[in-house]
């Protein structure tokens, strides 16, 4: 396998080069299809994509690349960008029968089971006994809610194959969508019967003892079977966790939350469980904790704020127990238990005159509601506004049916459990190794282009930065390195740094004795913002720009130290330790230095604009500009930024990134998914992640 990975590795960057040289014409196409087609075989789907990418390139007309390039791209859950190569794949070819296969689960997994129907149609015509083409235009008849059509389906399946055991895990989904409990648990026995290693079928029959039953323990033994077969899926521990409570197992519960936690950390069901059920066993301070995840992740959950208010009270953080019911009153002003609640919090403080204060709007209440107690359920209304938000996904068609009042109070005071929305999974889209999809990528933004002189190229398509003034510069030799262009911040050795600072200590020389350049500044300027010196590398800028005005670097380098010196100040306010909450002018020092930092933004803004003034096609001043525009909240700017930025550069990944992140930031879910997808396909491995949670 070594000698296999070893051989690998040597074609990559044999392509690499190829592509570097611009060697297009004389690509050996069917060559580059076969090396994806290894790469896909080991699941590097990125690195797939690259080389069905120069395929493409090379010959447009030939329908095979984007028909492997789909494979890649939904093995990638990106079922937007699948759905679009399968199609210009049946465009060149209408007979590739996997092709609509893979159209049919890309627009299955989007919702369009319509769609994905007429693709199994036609797949079907082409080969009528395809079992996977068959189960997944079954199982979209039933989600289609033609459930004779989809019986018919499910049986045709049947006669070719007796044996097929997730036949049977369809008809059970179907018919617990029908509310036939009793067929579809006998549709999970016979499925199990057949084969025992599907752990779809062990949760649904778990569900069933859960909630038609309160069958636990039976619930709890399929449960383990299931975690068995998938022991990486942090839902299932969740859902073993709610079966070891309701049998009272405390210990075991925990465990299993704890483990959970390990496994997806970002999980929100974890976490607000296990807050639940530490604060039930007296673990306050950590369930404190869980709480406040759950609320750093989703500011708007309200049984976690009211839970956590409860507990500042019980562990009396009172300050924290009245900025919780404060949070709360602002949404529920009519909440006369949260008025009591706040004013004890008050006078436990001392703060006689806010508890009274606090008392009388709460009796002020009660008199308007002519009642002396508290009758006002906020979870209520918050399962009211659940309810009306289901019945409205319901008539849109995003979902079979609203969950009762009762189910969502439920939701809202006890337990959560994971449901498993598509038991029977389509063909290309089971769990697999390799999915960076699944990796837990926190949604930042590409980074700003910065110089510098360490290059760092993408190593999945073998692209660095590159703009003509930085050619000329480093043809002439005058720097005491190639300059070029970053995104995000190089790490450099300690001998490294002790290099910069040599230098700084040279041109200090230099620029002391002889006559000084404006090149000369600059160096000295660049090696400043390398040790993380802005103020003085602002300052060399300025001295060259005095110099020469027209010198366009001097700019990007000036813009680049006004970034510096706004991510310092955002370090500086996370960590300061002199801004005292409550203090008399805390509000004034809040707005000061909010000025200052967008003060900081508009002078790079101005600096990039100068560069753009004197380099128009500077594709990267560009894209830092929208950058900055995204850092003050001006998300149109932004977008026109970066569609400038890719209108000079079609294949600038990170651009389309970020002007998807935009998109989906300002609503517009269809072009953020499509920006997304594109740049996945040029090599930005966290949109998969991204599109993967748009999918949820």
């Amino acid at each position: 396998m070594k000698k296999i990975h070893t051989i690998y590795r040597r074609l990559v960057l044999l392509a690499m080069l190829v592509a570097a040289m611009g060697v297009h014409a004389q690509i050996n196409t069917e060559q580059v299809v076969n090396i994806g087609r290894n790469a896909l075989y080991f699941e590097d789907y990125i690195l797939a994509i690259q080389y069905f990418n120069q395929a493409i390139k090379a010959k447009p007309f030939l329908a095979e690349p984007y028909f492997y390039r789909s494979v890649a791209k939904i093995s990638l859950e990106d079922y937007r960008g699948a759905e679009q190569d399968a199609s210009l794949a049946i465009e060149r070819n209408p007979f590739i029968v996997d092709a609509y296969q893979v159209r049919g689960v890309s627009r299955q997994n989007l919702g369009d089971y319509a769609g994905a129907v007429e693709d199994y149609n036609a797949g079907l015509n082409l080969m009528p006994e395809d079992k996977n083409l068959l189960i997944n235009r079954a199982i979209c008849l039933s989600a289609l809610k033609q459930y004779d059509d989809a019986e018919q389906a499910f049986d045709r399946l049947l006669q070719i194959d007796r044996r097929n055991d997730r036949a049977y895990i369809g008809l059970a989904q179907m018919n617990l969508a029908r509310k036939d409990t009793t067929a579809a648990l006998d549709n999970l026995n016979q499925g199990i019967a057949l084969s025992k290693k599907n752990a779809s079928a062990y949760v649904m029959r778990a569900e069933i003892a859960t909630r038609s039953r309160h069958d636990f323990e039976s619930a709890l033994a399929d449960m383990d079977s299931a975690i068995m077969l998938e022991p990486r899926y942090a839902g299932y521990f969740i859902n073993r966790a709610f079966m070891k409570y309701n049998l009272d197992d405390y210990f075991g519960a925990m465990a299993d939350y704890d483990y959970a936690i390990g496994l997806d950390p970002t999980s929100q069901e974890a976490h607000f469980n296990r807050g639940l059920l530490r604060a039930e066993v007296g673990d306050n301070n950590k369930a404190i904790s869980d709480f406040t995840f759950v609320l750093k992740s989703n500011p708007s959950n309200f049984m976690a704020l009211y839970n956590r208010a409860l507990l500042h009270m019980r562990t009396r953080q009172y300050r924290e127990a009245v900025s919780d019911f404060t949070a709360i009153l602002k949404k529920y002003p009519d909440f006369e238990a949260g008025y009591m609640a706040r004013g004890e919090a008050k006078r436990r403080m001392g703060d006689n005159k806010g508890s009274e204060a606090d008392m009388e709007k709460a009796m002020a209440v009660f008199r308007r509601n002519k009642t002396h107690v508290s009758n006002f359920n906020p979870a209520e209304i918050e399962a009211t506004a659940a309810i009306k938000k289901a019945e409205q996904r319901a008539l849109n068609g995003e979902m079979d049916e609203p969950e009762s009042a009762e189910e969502i109070i439920n939701r809202f005071n006890t337990l959560l459990t994971v449901h498993e929305q598509d038991p029977v999974k389509p063909e290309y889209a089971n769990r697999q190794r390799g999915h960076i999809q699944n990796d837990n990528i926190e949604v930042e933004p590409m980074p700003m282009f910065s110089l510098s002189y360490y290059a760092t190229d993408n190593k999945l398509n073998g692209k660095t930065h590159y703009i003509r003034e930085i050619g000329d510069i480093n043809d002439l030799r005058v720097l005491p390195g190639t300059l070029t262009l970053v995104s995000g911040e190089p790490k450099l050795s300690e001998e490294d740094i002790q290099h910069h600072f040599a230098s700084i200590d040279y041109y200090n020389s230099l620029l002391s004795h002889a006559k000084p350049r404006s090149i000369d500044y600059f160096a000295r300027g660049l090696d400043y913002l390398i040790v993380k010196n802005p103020e003085a590398a602002l300052g060399d800028a300025e001295a060259a720009l005095n110099l020469s005005p027209q010198f366009m670097l001097a700019y990007m380098l000036r813009a680049d130290a006004h970034y510096m010196q706004f991510l310092m100040a955002q370090v500086r306010d996370e960590h300061s330790d002199d801004l005292q909450a409550g203090a008399p002018d805390e509000r004034s020092q809040i707005m000061l230095r909010q000025r200052q930092d967008v003060t900081t933004l508009d002078m790079m803004i101005a600096d990039l604009d100068q560069a753009i003034k004197l380099s128009p096609k500077n594709v990267y001043a560009h894209y830092n500009k929208g950058n900055a525009c995204m850092l003050q909240g001006d998300y149109t700017g932004a977008i026109s930024c970066y569609t400038t930025a890719i209108e000079l550069k079609p294949d600038l990944a990170e651009a389309y990134y970020n002007r998807g992140l935009m998109y989906l930031r300002m609503g517009n879910k269809n072009q953020g998914v499509a920006d997304l997808s594109k740049a996945g396909e040029l090599g930005v491995l966290p949109s998969y992640n991204v599109l993967k949670r748009m999918s949820r």
